[in-house]
């Protein structure tokens, strides 16, 4: 099972829209990151790495607001740092699905008891509660212990109030085919999640830990054997079935940075969510003066080992939307 059918429908529609108006580049989801500030220190992230200063400091919410009506993407997805430490976040979210757009919100989980009266459940909202394993493994990933336990139990709160759940699993090199099926069938099958996000982690410079992310023989061969004997039909995934084959090797996907742009304190990322090579104010500038040409596998010694979602999903997206018979096929396994 992959996006669900009226999102789908919706960011079709979307595209169409974007290819009549003869736009090249545009946004299909933002990265928005209102504040950097965590209540972890996960060591495969870095940013809690960010000076004191701008980790004190909490983006605006009309500031949110115009950025995403000012690029115009469909969907957004809240992160951080840990969201739910802004004060505003649930006058934010409100105002996105005011706007019709679906908007996911990453978070810990932590924070959720303390905050969930500040949301209402609605096709456009979805929690994304990041999982990286069952209890030892996750607790491990966070740094912290009884992370794993306060997750779930947050998870199932929300499930019993009516909100739509999405998890997102980060895999790293000490994973094996056995960790990721543990952790996605208890995600799939006992927790019951509406649906999951997986990457593999991605070696981005300010992250503590540089020793355990995957390279793209390890990913292929981590999520083929894993999705072998029917798990990936199996499981509900919030992904495109074509970035699942991009995971196990079956095809090969140019890096769509541009489509999953971050917006952040410091303004619009370049080129991506997990490089830094500087920021403009715009989403206009953002894709006008960027040299994208210059990123992607072969071309950026950073980008080698990348297989991240943010930018290798876009490209599955379009890919999708542009052929028939993959549309048939997402449609299909929907």
């Amino acid at each position: 099972m992959t996006i669900p059918i009226r999102q789908s429908m919706r960011i079709g529609a979307y595209i169409l829209g974007q290819k009549l108006r003869g736009r090249a580049k545009f946004p299909l989801l933002v990265e928005l990151e209102p504040l950097f500030a965590c209540n972890l220190a996960c060591a495969g992230c870095g940013k809690i790495q960010h000076p004191a200063d701008v980790l004190r400091r909490r983006m605006p919410v009309e500031q949110a607001v115009a950025a995403i009506e000012e690029c115009g993407a469909p969907m957004v997805s809240i992160a951080g740092g840990e969201p739910l430490m802004h004060p505003q976040i649930g006058e934010l979210v409100r105002r996105l699905v005011e706007m019709r757009k679906y908007v996911f919100l990453c978070t810990n989980a932590l924070l959720i008891p303390k905050k969930i009266d500040q949301f209402e459940p609605s096709r456009y909202f979805a929690w994304t509660v990041h999982i990286d394993g069952l209890r030892e493994r996750h607790d491990a990933s966070v740094c912290k212990e009884g992370v794993f336990d306060e997750a779930v139990a947050a998870v199932r709160e929300c499930r019993r109030r009516g909100f739509r759940v999405t998890t997102n699993t980060t895999f790293f090199s000490d994973d094996s085919p056995r960790t990721v099926v543990e952790v996605l069938d208890y995600l799939n099958d006992e927790l019951a999640v509406d649906q999951m996000m997986i990457s593999p982690g991605y070696a981005y410079d300010k992250a503590p830990d540089q020793d355990n992310f995957l390279g793209v023989r390890e990913t292929r061969a981590l999520f083929r054997e894993a999705f072998a004997g029917g798990n990936r039909r199996r499981w509900r995934f919030n992904h495109s079935p074509l970035f699942l084959d991009f995971l196990e090797g079956r095809v090969e996907l140019p890096c769509t940075a541009w489509a999953i742009p971050s917006y952040s304190l410091h303004g619009w990322q370049r080129p991506c969510y997990l490089m830094s090579d500087g920021y403009v104010q715009t989403y206009r500038e953002l894709v006008e003066d960027t040299d994208w040409s210059a990123y992607g596998r072969g071309r950026d010694p950073r980008c080698a080992n990348c297989m991240a979602h943010c930018g290798y999903e876009p490209t599955a997206v379009l890919a999708t939307m542009g052929s028939l018979k993959e549309s048939i096929r997402a449609l299909r396994s929907a």
